[in-house]
């Protein structure tokens, strides 16, 4: 029946509804019932025959089962749209989204709940508001869709339509009684939202912005400031639409309007001064705003502390132009000013836990380019983005736990990315000067690490990534610094407390892997500094892998060979150990716990 199940699943996703038909056509109700509610794991998606159908818009095959089987309008499964994967999505959220207007008709004249939400608590109004879809918003509303049922950040539907710019359904939900000065989670307005879409198409964008902010007349004025304000900052830090005349023209004119009441001025709301924007707090005054007019880096750290204010630190799109900005000064090798932006916007994405590995692979790569430079890596900043990779390699492991099985691969790429990115930041920081105590920061991160204990898909320990030829290193400037296998990192990870028997998925131990290097006479000190590291840390030359193959065995080089012979330190507890195995002597259950793992090894 499960075989069977893919087939129906793949008739309803194409249409053939004929062949739908032939496939259900004399089953009994309890096996029509089990193909019809089967969910299908196919390319990170988890639907049922109604869900895929209404996804690709085949009117015919969900009547078909509207009609003949009434399959339950309630399923819920998990798609992707636009890059962005939803979960808990019934077929009329799905037909909503991709803009199949007969589709949801048909679901809605077969009792569909127009205000069903997904986990996100998003509807499948919400849905067609993203995508602009007027027909499907108006007969959604017409059937009783509530336009007040906000997402999980608060993002309303007036909001996302001002976002992407739809002045039409903006139009329409505001006649309908939308709520224009409703706020997201992050503080932002449907006019913040509209001005925020400023930077996207300059020529499309102001028009959409200005048709948006004609729409939410009704506004306060305070929001209508906010949204100028938000126009100027996007022209601030945008590489493709950057333009430091448009962004002081609608800062000032913000700034006007927040002076038009001398007596009762529209009073900003100030945020702490940001170390990373210079310290500077945000203009109060025409005077204050008209000192910076010519003073471009001013300008741009206004325009980020613009964007924080309204939006809020929790915003998703809050850390971009910092990191464009950024940017720029790593460029102009100003690498001070680019950390300070960046550890900021690293800061800001965790505390809303958001995904980071990119961002820390980015300080890999500028500490890597300093380094290749001469240039002077201060060793608070290499600990500080080391504490964020272990809280992000922490969620990271925490959400696999959690993670669907179709979805389980692009998670454990996402762990194994961010394992890299750690062992990059270990390697940079061997190259930099750092006091006993600055050490011992480093170090006690490494050791946090370590007790988390995280793994690559082949159950790969740090150590063992250290010292393996394969682990990969990212060529855009770290490849300058960092090389594996590394002796110092190798060094560093058994310094504080790596498991040097640790074992991999085949029962490989680090000194399995160094003795298969296929560098011995090039690299030869690498390989000698590594195999004595391991050695004098408690590494068993004598432990056998699931091929019962000892690191002697595995040995692919006669210098391998002759460096491992020459620290073999046979004890007489290892001795015990092998006569136990090779003799098949009884031990379970006999001796220790401990030692029964001991003898394992060997």
């Amino acid at each position: 029946m499960e075989s069977l199940a893919g087939y129906v699943y793949k008739a309803a996703s194409e249409g053939r509804v004929l062949t739908l038909a032939a496939l259900l056509l004399n089953h009994s109700e309890t096996e029509t019932r089990y193909l019809l509610n089967y969910v299908t794991h196919l390319a990170g998606q988890r639907s049922t025959p109604l869900i895929i159908a209404a996804r690709n818009g085949h009117e015919k095959v969900v009547r078909f089962l509207l009609d003949h089987y009434r399959v339950d309008t309630e399923q819920t499964g998990t798609v992707r749209f636009d890059g962005y994967v939803i979960d808990g999505a019934t077929a009329l959220w799905c037909a909503a989204g991709a803009g199949h207007f007969e589709v949801v008709q048909l679901l809605v004249s077969h009792s569909a709940n127009v205000n069903h939400t997904t986990v996100t608590n998003s509807t499948p109004l919400r849905a067609a508001c993203f995508d602009g879809r007027l027909d499907i918003v108006r007969y959604l509303v017409e059937h009783l869709a509530d336009i007040s049922i906000a997402n999980k950040y608060d993002n309303t539907c007036l909001m996302i339509a001002a976002y992407k710019g739809h002045s039409d359904v903006v139009d329409f939900l505001l006649e309908r009684g939308a709520n224009p000065n409703a706020k997201a989670h992050c503080g932002a307005t449907a006019l913040h939202f509209a001005a925020e879409a400023g930077h996207l198409d300059i020529r499309a964008a102001r028009r959409t912005w200005w048709s948006c902010c004609c729409s939410i007349r009704t506004a306060t004025l305070e929001s209508r400031i906010e949204a100028l304000e938000l126009l100027g900052a996007s022209f601030a830090n945008d590489r493709e639409y950057y333009d430091i005349l448009k962004t002081y023209h609608y800062l000032y004119l913000a700034m006007l309007e927040r002076m038009r009441d001398h007596e009762h001025p529209v009073v900003k709301s100030q945020l702490p001064p940001v170390p990373a924007y210079g310290g500077r707090s945000e203009c109060q005054s025409l005077t204050e705003l008209e000192a910076i007019r010519l003073d471009h880096d001013a300008l741009h750290m206004e325009g980020l502390k613009v964007r924080e204010r309204i939006l809020g630190s929790e915003n998703i799109d809050v850390s971009h132009p910092i990191i464009y900005r950024g940017a720029v000064y790593a460029d102009n090798m100003e690498f001070d000013r680019c950390i300070k932006l960046w550890l900021h916007a690293l800061h800001l994405r965790q505390r809303s836990n958001r995904n980071t590995h990119k961002d820390l692979l980015r300080f890999a790569q500028v500490f890597s380019q300093m380094v290749h430079l001469k240039e002077t890596v201060q060793p608070a900043d290499v600990e500080q983005v080391l504490s964020c990779s272990v809280l992000e390699i922490q969620r990271s492991m925490a959400r696999m736990e959690s993670t669907p099985e179709p979805e389980l691969p692009a998670a454990t790429d996402n762990l194994e990315s961010n394992i890299f990115t750690f062992l990059y930041l270990l390697c940079i920081s061997t190259h930099t000067q750092c006091s006993a105590a600055q050490r011992a920061c480093i170090n006690k991160h490494v050791y946090q690490l370590l007790q988390l204990d995280p793994r690559s898909r082949e159950g790969s320990s740090l150590l063992h990534l250290a010292i393996s030829s394969s682990t990969p290193v990212d060529d855009f400037h770290t490849n300058d610094v960092c090389s594996f296998p590394n002796a110092q990192v190798t060094k560093l990870l058994l310094d504080c407390g790596a498991q040097v028997n640790a074992v991999d998925n085949e029962g490989n131990s680090p000194l399995h892997i160094i003795v298969q290097y296929n560098r011995p006479i090039s690299d030869f000190l690498t390989l000698h500094a590594i195999i004595i590291s391991l050695v004098e840390s408690g590494a068993h030359t004598d432990m056998t892998n699931k091929q019962k193959k000892t690191p002697l065995d595995k040995s692919t080089t006669g210098v391998s060979e002759i460096l491992l012979k020459t620290q073999m330190k046979m004890s007489l507890k290892c001795l015990a150990a092998r006569a136990v195995r090779q003799h098949h002597i009884t031990y379970r259950n006999q001796i220790p716990r401990t030692l029964e793992e001991f003898v394992e090894f060997h």
